[in-house]
């Protein structure tokens, strides 16, 4: 089970790029695991490192102020190329709960909310908002399916009520399932066929 997330409440980090793909999340040379822990260290990893591996000062996530941040600002289609769930994994395990973005590649959307990872396209217009006050406090709702910023704007999304429902659980497809073993096993035992 993951940690439900009814309600996120966060500063903000903002990689204002457009095109970021799951390759600059995650590099490649890094897929050779299928474990999630450990891979947060990876994300970003060609960009928030330097050639002798040290931090990238530049770099906004290395920045004393991204410290504990948890919801990432992107630029337009963050999240296109390859299929990797590595890449919501690396951002998960790199303390990222939510991607607001203009918008977001279907793929990586997909992965993102089946792995716990909330995934928002947000208008041109909030997204500029967002931008504009990098660092503020955002409150994110599921409950209410709203995001609210630190200076009132209120802006309504809406969200799959089977992925909601699992984000708001902290449970996933298999997790459903496997809660409901003793209906489907009564069912299953009340057709069962005997010749």
């Amino acid at each position: 089970m993951r940690t439900p997330m009814t309600r996120l409440v966060s500063r903000t980090v903002v990689i204002d790029q457009s095109d970021i793909d799951t390759d600059q999340i995650i590099p490649a040379r890094f897929l050779t695991t299928t474990q999630r822990e450990g891979l947060g260290q990876h994300c970003f990893a060609d960009w928030r490192y330097q050639r002798d591996g040290s931090p990238n000062p530049e770099f906004v996530l290395n920045q004393s102020d991204s410290a504990g941040a948890a919801i990432l600002v992107a630029g337009a289609n963050f999240g296109c190329g390859s299929s990797r769930e590595h890449a919501p994994w690396a951002l998960l395990d790199a303390g990222i709960r939510a991607v607001l973005a203009p918008s977001i590649a279907d793929i990586f959307r997909n992965n993102a909310l089946k792995n716990g990872l909330l995934a928002l396209p947000v208008d041109e217009a909030l997204h500029q908002r967002l931008v504009e006050r990098a660092g503020r406090a955002v409150e994110i709702d599921l409950v209410q399916q709203r995001i609210v910023l630190d200076d009132g704007t209120v802006a309504l999304f809406e969200l799959e009520p089977f992925l909601r429902r699992c984000l708001m659980e902290g449970s996933d497809d298999f997790d459903f399932l496997l809660a409901r073993l003793p209906a489907i096993a009564n069912f299953e035992g009340e057709r069962a066929w005997t010749p």
